[in-house]
């Protein structure tokens, strides 16, 4: 127990800032949640009655908030990735120490100009990287920072995104333009996996990057024959698709309902009924997939070199029927292969005994563990990120995973500069100099 639990202000009172907040509703002895900022007048107000946040301590915007004063120990920034930074540094100018939501910068000019307010400022800044937190990745990091292969010589890491997620988040929804959502879909959805190769590399500089990648499939011209332009309103094969929007929201009304259902979000309890007419009006999630405004690419790789001459690679694939994420590690001294949600991996050894050929050690973090935490997401890796960023902010030892402004920096220019290489067609050198 705390005698004095720490005290945060949010910004954004969208999913991903209730998600980090519920941390005070789980351990109240060690958060609490004692102001926020959000323009939309229902969310603001549904959010601050859930941590009991007086009137004078609600507020339409950072800029607000942060011209207040300081009058809570830091800041959770959860708003879209194009109002990262610029609700940001108001907050750090006012004393904050600050947690993150990734992607921190959505350009290179952005990420310093963040990086040099939080110097400035001596202020802490977490970037929020759940995935370093989940047990498997940092079960993962944990053996290679204790030289169970060697030097690392090759990263590979997969990322098939569901389709039932792509249509949701990258064709129907937030993030499926670029000039909407400030993101590229590498940056927006990989932002993880590029952290992941450079953490392994254990701060290794990324010296150049190669990529391609397109939008070849959730476009007009490989629409079905007959496809309408609404599932619920005007499209004949709606009952075969297998992206429907009945299939997708309706029979599965709760798997995206924070995104899906937000135009109902001030009806307390909505009907099935509800829902339909939602999808049969102007909610952008009825759709058909094939006839959105989207613009960010489905499929995307990239290869890297590092400045100790090792490489790592990169393959993201949208639409797939199953969500994975799969990481290959090969050492000088062996490799290390696994699946994230399966949350379990190999390390296997060279054995050149008479008979044999390879010896393999299984790590199962799903045998008598907890794999999900207290909230479940990302692997188990959201509350854990809070609490570790918490330790940092009470002054205590962080962790293996614990994440930084600086850790963050490669990882960026990596995404930056591998969709630079994408639209241009060229390998593009990876400057960290500011």
């Amino acid at each position: 127990m705390f005698a004095n639990p720490l005290t945060a202000v949010v910004v954004g009172a969208g999913h991903r800032a209730v998600v980090y907040s519920s941390y005070a509703h789980w351990h109240p002895d060690e958060l609490r949640i004692v102001g926020v900022a959000d323009p939309d007048d229902f969310r603001r107000s549904q959010f601050a009655e859930s941590h009991d946040i007086p009137p004078e301590r609600r507020y339409r915007t950072a800029e607000e908030l942060a011209a207040a004063g300081p009058f809570a120990d830091f800041a959770i920034n959860g708003t879209m990735d194009p109002q990262h930074v610029p609700t940001s540094l108001p907050l750090l100018d006012a004393g904050y120490h600050l947690l993150l939501e990734k992607p921190f910068a959505t350009s290179e000019g952005e990420l310093w100009q963040l990086v040099d307010a939080a110097r400035r400022n001596e202020r802490t800044v977490g970037i929020c990287h759940v995935l370093r937190f989940a047990p498997f990745y940092a079960a993962v990091r944990a053996r290679v920072a204790e030289g169970a292969i060697g030097q690392v010589l090759n990263v590979q890491t997969v990322e098939h995104v569901s389709y039932h997620h792509m249509a949701v988040a990258f064709v129907r929804g937030k993030w499926n333009r670029v000039d909407r959502c400030g993101s590229t879909m590498l940056m927006s959805k990989c932002c993880h996996d590029l952290d992941l190769i450079v953490w392994m590399k254990s701060g290794v500089r990324p010296t150049a990057v190669a990529s391609f990648g397109d939008l070849t499939y959730f476009c007009p011209e490989r629409a079905p024959e007959n496809a309408g332009t609404r599932c619920l309103v005007d499209c004949p094969i709606e009952a075969e698709c297998l992206y429907s929007a009945r299939k997708h929201y309706i029979d599965h009304p709760n798997r995206w309902a924070f995104y899906v259902w937000q135009p109902l979000e001030h009806i307390p309890n909505p009907t099935i009924e509800d829902k339909i007419a939602s999808l049969q009006g102007d909610n952008p999630y009825g759709r058909c997939v094939w006839k959105c405004d989207n613009d960010v690419v489905d499929h995307q790789s990239l290869t890297v070199t590092f400045a100790d001459g090792a490489t790592a690679t990169h393959d993201m694939v949208g639409g797939a029927a199953k969500p994975s994420r799969s990481i290959h590690l090969l050492g000088t001294e062996g490799e290390i292969q696994g699946n994230f949600e399966d949350s379990r991996f190999v390390i296997r050894h060279i054995d050149p005994r008479p008979g044999h050929e390879t010896a393999e050690e299984v790590v199962d973090l799903k045998i008598g563990g907890d794999m999900h935490g207290a909230a479940g997401g990302h692997g188990g890796g959201d509350l854990r990120l809070v609490g570790d960023f918490l330790r940092v902010v009470r002054g205590e030892e962080p962790s293996l995973s614990t994440t930084t402004l600086d850790d963050s920096i490669y990882g960026h220019l990596l995404g930056f500069c591998a969709d630079r290489s994408r639209e241009e067609g060229r390998i593009v050198e990876i400057r960290t100099a500011e």
